[in-house]
């Protein structure tokens, strides 16, 4: 794995405090440059990052288990996206793809068109991020079929934008103030096991009976547009939704002409253990965005669908000035060949199965612990009162996290109630990162 290749040593090292002097004085630098607006889980700044260490400005070495929000899935600094991003960054670095096209983007676009799900003819764009493919992907299914409303779900996050924050479920922090929103977006409920109402085993159906109720009687479905949904929730809490909600959306959707989204932002790109987490149960979406484990870093970010449904726009219709940069392409191409020559898929099942099996043996002995959930390298917890009680636990998460940052392990929270801790290890992650970062996760439970 790329990790082996790296000139990091892969190893945890603690030299000073976390964070330690440098990082302080960075941190009072960015206090009096950089707005307040802009938020940073752990104030640690980096020097270097690789495989599955990040090392920061006073020599500390901390293991990862966010990946930049599932961003470096291949690793930080992976030697094939340096290799192919420099080779292409000495050649150009922009001409723009609306005025000279580039090869590197039609590569990309052939891959996208290769490896997400379903055998159809496909078409792909390329753009900057995730919120920006996102709004594509509604601009595409509106213009394709004439209507306006977008059906979205509880918990969701799909992004900052004016439109996708409408899409997204959570007031703070990611709406407070900033309103008026787009309209024609409607919220249905998700099917969220741990917290629906009759158990675990009813959640599917009862929750994909009572969207199609309220999709029916309160828009009509003569109305949607598309329906967009994250096939594993991100920000949302990693909620893997009831088995059998996400067919009969897409059967709803395929009897009444919508167009079905999934965004694959977070889940895409060998996370959960396949190459895009609709695999896990046979979905094939109309459009499909992606983002994060895309290009190894690089900023980048596609729509993905349907032929007819892609070329139903306008020229001109779709497109920005950087989307699709040659570097980034170049990047992606690289993280994708790696993807598919180091085995990550098959890795990041690996890395689900000891997450899992630590995570689920540490919720036997805490009762803290209400849910152990995820599928592949994309794992949570969700906190809780105690047994019986699943009242949200912000403060015994909060505990956990500084502790754990506190050893050097970088973790990331996530959830509707800011009480899930989620997991997002590198897929080129070390055997032994994996076990000491899970240790110290074990750790940070004693000491509460």
């Amino acid at each position: 794995m790329a990790s082996e290749h790296a000139d990091l040593p892969q190893e945890r090292r603690l030299v000073t405090e976390i964070p330690g002097p440098r990082s302080r004085a960075l941190q009072e630098r960015r206090t009096a440059a950089v707005a307040q607006g802009v938020g940073s889980s752990l104030p640690v700044y980096v020097v270097r990052a690789s495989g599955g260490i990040v090392e920061d400005v006073d020599g500390n070495r901390l293991i990862d288990f966010g990946s930049g929000i599932a961003v470096t899935n291949v690793g930080n600094a992976n030697p094939r996206v340096v290799a192919r991003a420099s080779e292409q960054l000495a050649r150009f670095t922009h001409t723009c793809f609306m005025i000279n096209p580039y090869e590197g983007y039609v590569d990309v676009c052939e891959a996208l068109n290769r490896i997400t799900p379903g055998d159809h003819e496909k078409r792909s764009i390329l753009v900057n991020s995730g919120a920006e493919a996102v709004e594509n992907a509604v601009k595409i299914a509106r213009h394709a079929t004439g209507r306006q409303a977008v059906v979205v779900f509880d918990h969701a996050y799909h992004g900052r934008t004016n439109l996708t924050m409408a899409l997204t479920a959570r007031n703070m922090p990611y709406k407070q103030g900033f309103g008026p929103f787009a309209g024609e977006v409607y919220r249905m409920p998700m099917a969220y096991p741990f917290r629906w109402p009759t158990g675990p085993d009813n959640c599917g159906p009862e929750a994909a009976a009572q969207a199609i109720d309220l999709i029916t009687t309160q828009i009509g479905p003569e109305n949607v547009a598309a329906v967009l949904i994250e096939p594993i929730q991100g920000e949302g809490g990693f909620i893997v939704p009831g088995e059998g909600f996400l067919p009969a959306l897409v059967e709803f959707c395929r009897k009444h002409g919508i167009v079905f989204i999934a965004d694959e932002i977070q889940t895409g790109f060998a996370r959960t253990g396949r190459l895009f987490a609709c695999e896990h149960e046979g979905i094939v979406p109309d459009l499909i965005t992606t983002a994060k484990g895309i290009a190894g870093g690089l900023p980048l970010a596609a729509v993905t669908g349907r032929a007819e449904l892609m070329d139903a726009v306008h020229g001109g219709g779709l497109g920005g000035t950087y989307g699709g940069n040659p570097v980034a392409c170049a990047a992606a191409l690289a993280a994708l060949e790696t993807i598919e020559q180091d085995n990550l898929v098959e890795r990041a099942r690996a890395i689900g199965d000891v997450l899992l099996s630590r995570l689920r043996a540490l919720a036997e002995r805490y009762d803290i612990i209400g849910d152990v959930r995820g599928r592949g390298a994309m794992v949570a917890m969700e906190l809780v009162a105690g047994a019986g009680d699943k009242t949200p636990n912000p403060e015994a998460l909060a505990s956990v996290v500084k502790y754990c940052h506190a050893k050097g392990l970088i973790l990331l929270t996530a959830g509707t109630y800011g009480n899930v801790i989620r997991l997002l290890p590198p897929l080129v992650i070390s055997d032994a990162l994996l076990d000491e970062g899970l240790t110290i996760i074990e750790e940070a439970f004693a000491q509460l």
